[in-house]
Order: structure tokens, then sequence, then C-alpha cells
């Protein structure tokens, strides 16, 4: 749990500086080896590589309409005018890399999960701004879509996680 962690937030810094330096393939492949070293851990690894893909096919949207909107903009790694660049893809696929291991506690607790998605997610957010990974260009709005969409997305994310577990064997079903 604890390597899971750690591993998410090494790919973390990797994507948000890989970005912030016009370095944004060097995230990217930091966060891809995490992720592979991740299912090269799971008992079901099928199931998780689905996980992964939707959490990452999510956060390109997600991302992707809050460029749209003007909200944020990101300084390198967006293939497509108006759409996320590919380093935050991975990092929601790293993201979805701890939701069946360092995030499993909040099966269960809907609530918590909102509460947390709600003020975590804002804040990564922040931070990345802060390490100039990426720029929210219209704060009030950006951050309330922010907290309103990881409130939302936590709780979805973590019930999508324990019908995905890949991290189990089969017999161990939750």
């Amino acid at each position: 749990m604890v390597a899971n962690a750690l591993a998410f937030q090494l790919g973390w810094f990797a994507c948000v500086l890989g970005g912030a330096n016009q370095l944004p393939w060097a995230g990217t492949l930091v966060a891809v080896l995490i992720a592979a070293w991740h299912l090269s851990r799971a008992q079901r690894p099928g199931r998780e590589l689905t996980l992964l893909a939707a959490v990452g096919a999510l956060g390109a949207v997600w991302d992707s309409l809050l460029v749209a909107a003007g909200w944020l903009t990101y300084p390198s790694g967006t293939l497509l005018t108006n759409t996320a660049p590919h380093w935050i893809v991975a990092m929601w696929v790293l993201f979805a890399s701890t939701l069946n291991v360092s995030l499993r506690w909040l099966r269960g607790r809907w609530i918590v999960a909102a509460l947390l998605g709600a003020t975590a997610g804002p804040l990564a957010y922040y931070a990345g701004a802060k390490l100039g990974g990426v720029v929210i260009a219209e704060p009030l709005p950006g951050f309330i879509a922010l907290a309103a969409g990881w409130a939302s997305f936590m709780p979805l994310l973590i019930k999508l996680s324990s019908r995905l577990d890949g991290m189990r064997p089969a017999t161990a079903e939750v």
C-alpha cells in the first residue's frame, strides 16, 4: 500500500514537472512505467487494465472540457487544440492505480469519498499550478468545477474499482 502511494506521488511529480518544463513525454513515460509495474502485480491484470483505461478516458474527457471552457490551460503536451495534454491523462491512469490499493479503504464510504474528492482534487490542481504544470485561467469557475467534478468522480470511481478489482484473486470478490 505504501509503495503504491509513493509510486503515485513520484508519477504525479514527474508528470507535473515534465509538463511545466516542456518535457511532457518524460512524465508520461514515468507514468507508463509505474502503470506497467502496477499491472505486473495484479492478480487479474485484464480487469485492472480495464479500470486504468476507463479512468484515463474519463480524465481525458473531463480535463478537455475544462480546457475547452477556458478554465484551465497547460503549457505543454497538448496534442489537439482544446484538449487535455497526454501527461494529465497519464496522471489519471496513475490515479486509477491507487483505487484498488491505497484508496481501497474508501469502499462503502461514499460521503467520505465525495468530501475527499471535493477537497483533494482541487488541491492537486492548485499544487500543479504552483509548480507550473497548469494555469487556472478562471479560478472561481475552475475551482468550483474541479470540486464538483471530483466530489462526483470519487464515489463513482471507488464503485467502479470494486467491480474491476484486478488486485484481488477471483475468489476474493468484494
